[in-house]
């Protein structure tokens, strides 16, 4: 284990910050977990992806549903980079500490300027997100100077985002969508050198981003029953909310995140870090937006769920429990760590349940939808003792 404050972590399995996890037989490098700042890092990046349920709940179009997807991915684009810098470079100096407090406050700014990005905020965004990308380069040149060579590409979509906050129009989003595609193109323009990744931190990391975003479908039950008389059918509802929650859980916690840790470790160190992107990178964005997208469901559906919802919480319901069973079967294939039959086919699944919730009742989707989760979980479960 890493020496001082870099060894005060967060499990996801329960432990105390402080106890490390037992180590596995016949592994010998060092094992990097993830401090305590990167957890409150994490806090305030979660707070702006969580601002994206907000501004889709404001807009829920087929508008706002582009307009969140160009936010997410130029904000996902950035969190994997501070994630592999953290990967490579534990916070522990306080010089450190203090740029990535920064950095913080860059994507504060960011969170705040969300839900009127594409309107009076634009500007506030792209300098906060400016910010954000040159401490992020300020900490990286320290071990690795490879990292100047893309920063004027991450500086530039910046700029982009910048320049969409002073227009108006379909120019706007002209230069939200170069903003995206210029940081995901610059590694096949500029060949990056190699990364030495940390499974298990990497791991850890990007788990615990994903709990604290599912602690926000929670929230919107809270959110959308409060002031509402505490009665038979609420309390059902809730429950109900709280149940697609521990199922969307059970679906990712339940063994995924340690037989990644297991792939991750046994592969070849070269392999690290294409596995890490094609699993944590790209896998991993349907799993998030479909958190997202489900909370936004919630937030508009569960207040009175008793009755029948419209088309755009239906939809949302379904749409992000299919995204994120999608999600994790892609994580399970990039990975190779599971079979991934059972989840594909309850996406599918998932959305059928929509006319449930405009023609009966959320509530009676809601159940549906915890029923298409348990129903994967448990036939896995029995594949697994079949072949075990």
């Amino acid at each position: 284990m890493v020496g001082g404050p870099a060894a005060r972590v967060v499990t996801l399995a329960g432990r105390m910050p402080s106890e490390p996890r037992p180590a596995r037989a016949g592994v010998e490098e060092e094992t990097v977990r993830v401090t305590t700042l990167e957890l409150l890092f994490d806090l305030v990046f979660v707070f702006a992806v969580t601002q994206l349920t907000s501004a889709l709940v404001r807009e829920l179009s087929p508008l706002g549903v582009f307009r969140v997807l160009l936010q997410f991915g130029v904000l996902w684009w950035m969190y994997g980079g501070y994630a592999w810098l953290t990967n490579t470079m534990a916070p522990s100096r306080w010089s450190h500490r203090l740029l990535l407090l920064v950095g913080m406050a860059g994507f504060m700014v960011v969170a705040l300027a969300t839900p009127r990005a594409f309107e009076s905020d634009g500007v506030a965004w792209g300098l906060g997100y400016l910010v954000v990308v040159l401490v992020h380069a300020a900490l990286y040149v320290q071990s690795n100077r490879s990292i100047l060579r893309i920063l004027p590409f991450t500086v530039a979509a910046a700029g982009l985002v910048l320049a969409a906050g002073l227009l108006r129009g379909p120019a706007v989003y002209v230069l939200w969508t170069a903003a995206l595609v210029v940081p995901i193109a610059t590694p096949y323009v500029v060949t990056p050198s190699r990364f030495d990744i940390q499974p298990a931190h990497i791991v850890e990391r990007y788990g615990l981003a994903l709990l604290i975003t599912l602690g926000e479908s929670v929230v919107a039950v809270g959110i959308g029953v409060s002031g509402e008389p505490l009665t038979v059918a609420t309390t059902g509802t809730v429950v109900l909310g709280l149940g697609l929650a521990a199922a969307l859980w059970w679906t990712y916690f339940g063994g995924d995140d340690d037989r990644a840790e297991e792939a991750l470790t046994a592969a070849e160190p070269q392999r690290r870090g294409p596995l890490t992107i094609a699993a944590y990178y790209y896998a991993t964005i349907p799993i998030v937006l479909g958190v997202v997208t489900i909370a936004a469901g919630l937030k508009l559906s569960i207040g009175h769920a008793a009755g029948p919802a419209r088309f755009g919480p239906a939809l949302a319901l379904a749409g992000g429990a299919a995204l994120f069973l999608a999600g994790a079967a892609w994580l399970r294939r990039a990975l190779r760590i599971g079979p991934i039959a059972v989840r594909a086919a309850g996406a599918p699944l998932a959305l059928l349940t929509i006319p449930l919730g405009t023609r009966v009742a959320a509530s009676a989707q809601l159940a549906a939808l915890v029923a298409v989760l348990v129903a994967v979980l448990l036939v896995e479960r029995l594949r697994e003792e079949r072949a075990g």
